[in-house]
């Protein structure tokens, strides 16, 4: 026979008061000063210093009706860094001395011009920034969008 815990309830059986001191404590809210945040108004006396520090009062911020579209952006010099591991799982082609790097299906849709490139790359992206393909197209390879 699988034992359970006695109920709260239960074990205040026979306690006149349940736990909660004088029977006139426990009637409605003015026992715990009223419901929710009452008293913390900006009056004499209120507890004005525990709402000095947070956001009590006041709307803040707005909210955009446009929605923006996350573009997943990688820079040059990660690409730099990541072509030999790229090659051993298979995800870009080498043919000479030219890399064949296709970064939508690697997941990114933008490509950015930060970093230096020693290799030539033919890579095919969704949209890229001028300085990347400045960099690219001096290093002797190309961009394909």
């Amino acid at each position: 026979m699988a034992t359970t815990k006695r109920t709260k309830d239960s074990r205040y059986r026979g306690s006149k008061t349940h736990g909660c001191g004088s029977m006139k404590k426990r009637r409605g809210a003015g026992h715990r000063g009223g419901r929710g945040a009452a008293g913390s108004g900006k009056r004499g006396d209120a507890k004005k210093p525990s709402i000095w520090g947070g956001k009590y009062f006041g709307k803040k911020g707005f909210v955009s009706k446009k929605t923006t579209v996350d573009l997943k952006s990688v820079n040059i010099k990660e690409i730099e860094i990541k072509i030999p591991s790229w090659l051993k799982k298979g995800l870009i082609k080498q043919t000479k001395d030219v890399y064949e790097i296709d970064l939508n299906i690697l997941g990114y849709k933008k490509l950015l011009g930060t970093g230096k490139i020693t290799k030539k790359l033919k890579i095919k992206v969704e949209s890229f920034s001028k300085a990347s393909e400045e960099k690219i197209k001096k290093a002797g390879g190309e961009i394909i969008s």
